[in-house]
């Protein structure tokens, strides 16, 4: 596997893992909180040495990992579709925003402003989250379409719940850049599945030996 693979597959990985993160989170209030810091830290790595270090490691990414062998080698039913339709809105939306340099500037003042609230709470306190959701309200979801979040009415409108997903969109935007810059693109995911499949087993594999 080369490296450049193995990072576009982490990054995809990341930016699954948050959908999933949101379909959990939209539907029965409540997510894998390690996965969910995860995607969250990943946020506020801005200056990574490789795509593994902006997770900690791919081990961190488990979820996301088994998440591509699931859609891609298989046909993912019920709420899995919505994980389906999430990562490709953020990936349609990252690719308008990397078009926009003034939004781009705001999404990070918005993620410098999150990251000094570190000094005081853990990433993903309720404050911090406060912060990203909205960040994600002012920049991404001025973008259109806009990500239409499935699930409980009841979580959905509750306010912790509700910025816990906006939060986890800006995380799996996040990884969406990460995916770009990697070189990932919607015409390389949709001609080389079979390698990422194959990709995000293998990683799997290792980190589970």
């Amino acid at each position: 596997m080369s490296d450049v693979l193995r990072d576009r597959t982490l990054a995809l990985a990341g930016v699954f893992q948050a959908a999933k993160l949101v379909q959990q989170a939209a539907t029965t209030g409540r997510c894998d909180e390690a996965a969910l810091e995860t995607c969250i830290n990943s946020v506020f790595n801005l200056s990574p040495k490789n795509a593994e270090a902006v997770y900690g490691s791919a081990l961190c990414l488990s979820l996301g990992l088994q998440l591509i062998s699931t859609h891609f080698d298989g046909r993912p039913a019920g709420h899995e579709l919505d994980v389906t339709k999430y990562v490709l809105g953020v990936l349609y939306l990252e690719g308008k925003l990397a078009k926009d340099k003034q939004l781009l500037n705001r999404l990070a003042e918005g993620i410098d402003r999150a990251k000094g609230q570190l000094q005081h709470y853990p990433p993903t306190h309720p404050n911090v989250l406060a912060n990203l959701a909205d960040t994600y309200a002012q920049t991404i979801s001025t973008l259109t379409p806009r990500i239409i979040v499935n699930g409980e009415q009841g979580f959905l409108t509750h306010p912790d719940i509700a910025n816990k997903v906006r939060a986890l969109l800006l995380a799996a935007i996040r990884s969406a850049v990460l995916w770009r810059q990697c070189g990932g693109s919607r015409l390389n995911l949709l001609f080389s599945r079979r390698k990422y499949v194959a990709s995000a087993k293998a990683i799997h594999q290792t980190v589970h030996v």
